[in-house]
């Protein structure tokens, strides 16, 4: 999986995509192409980064969703904008390990450490400034629409987890924000020290950090 950061920042390459005319080769037809211009963004993001709401709530486990929308495409057909959101997280959490994978990433010293989260925060780093408008994407966190899932996750949850979003994302990723996000992880927060000092030696790998960064360029298959 990839963090916060980097899913919004690979929904807004997604969307630009669109914009620029860039016909993503899941889609088959006009119809499709036009559905996906009509998806509200704002929502879409939500979307993108709430399947991780797990870390902060113990009784909902990772198979509750992130196993969903098979398969998993940039087909958003018949999907509402936050549903498109959340398949699209899932999306990239795909990608972004074939990509790796592909890459030999995790034959490359201190990658693999903690199950790669110290990575997954090296990219939230390195990729932050590809996004221009945290402030008013903190703001919708902190003020998020009810979000309908069916009485599975209660609202207080939700709200709480949008607002520790907020405070991660609306100032620029470093070690600091990095430690008080992964505060809040209830299982994690025992290893936050272990995880901060593999960040600190994953920047200092030069080969690590350019295959990270070309995981923004190549995660929205489009053709």
């Amino acid at each position: 999986m990839a963090s916060p950061v980097s899913h919004i920042v690979y929904a807004k390459k997604y969307f630009d995509s669109l914009e620029n005319g860039k016909i993503n080769s899941d889609f088959s037809d006009e119809e499709k192409m036009n559905n996906a211009r009509k998806i509200n963004k704002d929502e879409f993001i939500l979307g993108a980064v709430f399947p991780d709401i797990r870390v902060i709530e113990p009784n909902i486990k990772r198979a509750d969703l992130h196993l969903k929308f098979e398969p998993l495409t940039l087909d958003f057909s018949g999907l509402a904008s936050f549903e498109a959101g959340w398949k699209f997280h899932l999306y990239c959490d795909m990608r972004r390990e074939e990509i790796l994978n592909n890459k030999k990433f995790y034959n490359l010293k201190n990658t693999a450490e903690l199950f790669g989260r110290p990575a997954k925060f090296t990219e939230d780093e390195l990729v932050y400034e590809e996004y221009n408008n945290w402030e008013k994407l903190a703001y919708y966190f902190r003020n998020p629409p009810v979000i309908d899932l069916g009485g599975s996750i209660d609202r207080q949850t939700i709200v709480l987890w949008y607002a520790i979003l907020a405070k991660y994302i609306e100032e620029k990723v470093t070690i600091k924000t990095t430690r008080i996000f992964l505060s809040k992880h209830i299982k994690l927060t025992p290893k936050v020290d272990e995880i901060i000092n593999a960040v600190l030696k994953l920047r200092e790998n030069a080969a690590a950090v350019k295959i990270l960064l070309t995981v923004k360029d190549e995660i929205v298959n489009i053709g």
